[in-house]
């Protein structure tokens, strides 16, 4: 395209934007807040969860390290990839953790068993986590190649609405966001279902 076409394209459009009637307010009377208890918030949280197929156990902080290696095991996953910040008891003994540290090739993450993460934030509304590349939880890839992502979710990072989430990602609008509800399926236009296509077939959440 040579810069005159360009312009005379801009033109085009700056002028036929310049008669455009101004946008709608958007309207705002939308519940910003659950009100709810806690308890009430994460049991919807895990309701979703369950819905969409995922495994999820609801344990203490004392009882992870237990919980992740029992996952392990019922997924046989002998080689774990883990970010570089992974609490070093959270990884099993009888497991080979491959620290994203420094990054691993997208092969490694491909012939890996699973990934193990923290979490950003989750929603009970949607049995949505939410991952922004932060604490716990490494690039966006580490989550999305491996065929089994288990994940640790602390009750207080499960918020009730997809409003309230919104607030606090506001704070993060430069991360990469990423949001996961429930194992990676998908359908063709007879309905049938397929797992693993664009992420994880197999999601174990730990509520703790």
């Amino acid at each position: 395209m040579t810069p005159d076409a360009k312009e005379t394209i801009l033109a085009r459009i700056r002028s036929a934007l310049s008669n455009a009637p101004e946008a709608p307010q958007i309207p705002r009377d939308y519940r910003a807040r659950d009100g709810r208890e806690r308890t009430a918030i994460v049991e919807d949280f895990i309701d979703r969860l369950l819905d969409y197929k995922a495994i999820v156990a609801r344990i203490d902080e004392a009882d992870l390290p237990q919980a992740i290696a029992d996952a392990c095991r019922q997924h046989t996953i002998t080689r774990l990839i883990v970010p570089s910040d992974i609490p070093g008891d959270w990884i099993p003994g009888e497991v080979t953790a491959l620290r994203d540290d420094p990054a691993l090739a997208v092969g490694d993450l491909d012939s890996s068993d699973g990934v193990l993460t923290g979490c950003a934030l989750a929603i009970a509304q949607t049995g949505t986590i939410i991952l922004d590349g932060c604490v716990l939880q490494g690039r966006r890839v580490l989550s999305l190649v491996p065929d089994r992502h288990l994940c640790v979710v602390r009750t207080e990072q499960v918020v009730g609405l997809v409003p309230e989430a919104i607030a606090v990602l506001a704070e993060r609008a430069t991360r990469p966001i990423t949001l996961i509800s429930g194992p990676s399926a998908t359908s063709d236009i007879e309905l049938s279902r397929v797992e693993g296509v664009h992420g994880p077939r197999t999601l174990h959440v730990f509520v703790v």
